[in-house]
């Protein structure tokens, strides 16, 4: 837009000979009219950025050699041109009102012509003025619009990136709750399955042995897929939650915990991101059982009859919980699972009879 400007100033500038009313006024409108243009040009980029002030006092200074330039030409056409260059170029430095001020006080050039031609003349360059001030600040408008939408465009970037972290992050974490709760609790067995056939191995049982061996064997190969699973970032879904829980049941109690499933109310279908939070919590819950609570006993509880939540708990009847447990990876993973899903979390025991409840309520 500067450029515009610049080039209609001086195509104004080169037309003030074409109205010069003598000859003998050619040179000082020429060299007032080149002071004008040049002011125009180079000071008017001088001003541009600067505090009010300066724009002001540039202002004040085109409007004086502007209506000499006037004068002097006679009422040339090209001195009109000129001042309309001053009325753009105050939309550009002023306040939109100061703007408009410029845009009526430049028809008052015509006051010193003789007072026919004085209202035509006059209200023809304020038609002027007023369309050059309307043009001037709807261009700058476009191009105030166009800087904030590339500003906005930036920080959608920003927000896309950010987005793309905060989702690889939240990815990682899921992989590693599913790493920890699968594999971890698959190798568990294996290892409680291996001390047991350690055991067994002085009592020259080989069939007892061998089972041992068998459950040990398919345990580590549950594990694998799991890996694979994990790996893959697959998510399998089960249908069917009490058979998964049921055979979880099963796992803990060859591995020397009799566990029992409690169905309460009648199943119904959930999320895949539910189903796959409860079977979690059941199956940290049920290798923490066999790690750390010395148990005998475990049951395992799902509760449908609330018919907006579904609450999960695994009981033991062993030591209890220490004065302060320790959140472990497990439970922090469990924690962060019920949060996604909207869900809580509880774990507590009664000291005197060393009874540990893991409850998990999530809705469904």
């Amino acid at each position: 837009m500067n450029r515009a400007l610049a080039v209609l100033t001086v195509v104004a500038y080169l037309t003030l000979p074409l109205g010069s009313a003598s000859s003998a006024e050619l040179a000082p409108t020429l060299l007032v009219g080149l002071a004008y243009s040049a002011l125009a040009i180079v000071g008017f980029r001088f001003v541009e950025g600067r505090p009010a002030g300066w724009a002001a006092g540039y202002v004040g200074v085109q409007l004086v050699l502007g209506f000499a330039v006037f004068s002097l030409s006679g009422a040339a056409v090209g001195a009109v041109l000129l001042l309309v260059v001053l009325v753009a170029q105050s939309v550009l430095l002023l306040p939109l009102p100061a703007a408009i001020g410029v845009a009526v006080v430049v028809p008052l050039v015509h006051l010193g012509m003789q007072w026919p031609r004085v209202l035509g003349e006059a209200l023809s360059t304020l038609a002027v003025s007023t369309f050059t001030v309307v043009v001037t600040e709807l261009l700058v408008r476009e191009q105030r619009a166009r800087a904030e939408l590339a500003a906005a465009h930036e920080r959608l970037r920003g927000y896309a990136a950010q987005a793309e972290q905060l989702a690889t992050t939240q990815e990682r974490n899921r992989l590693a709750r599913d790493i920890h709760d699968g594999v971890g609790h698959h190798l568990t067995v294996v290892r409680m399955l291996l001390e047991a056939a350690r055991a067994v191995i002085p009592t020259a049982d080989p069939d007892r042995l061998d089972a041992m061996l068998a459950q040990a064997q398919d345990q580590s190969g549950r594990a694998l897929a799991e890996v694979r699973r994990s790996v893959a970032a697959l998510r399998e879904h089960r249908p069917v939650l009490a058979d998964a829980l049921r055979t979880l049941a099963a796992e803990a109690t060859e591995a020397g915990v009799l566990t029992e499933l409690d169905v309460r109310g009648t199943a119904r279908p959930l999320r895949a991101d539910v189903d796959e939070s409860l079977f979690r919590a059941a199956q940290e819950g049920l290798t923490n059982v066999r790690k750390h609570a010395a148990a005998t006993r475990t049951a395992v509880v799902l509760d449908f009859r609330d018919d907006d939540h579904v609450r999960l708990e695994v009981r033991d009847d062993g030591r209890g919980l220490a004065q302060e447990p320790a959140d472990g990876f497990g439970l922090a993973g469990l924690r962060e699972r019920m949060a996604n899903v909207g869900g809580r979390l509880s774990l507590g025991s009664t000291p005197t009879e060393g009874v540990t409840t893991l409850v998990v309520e999530v809705p469904g």
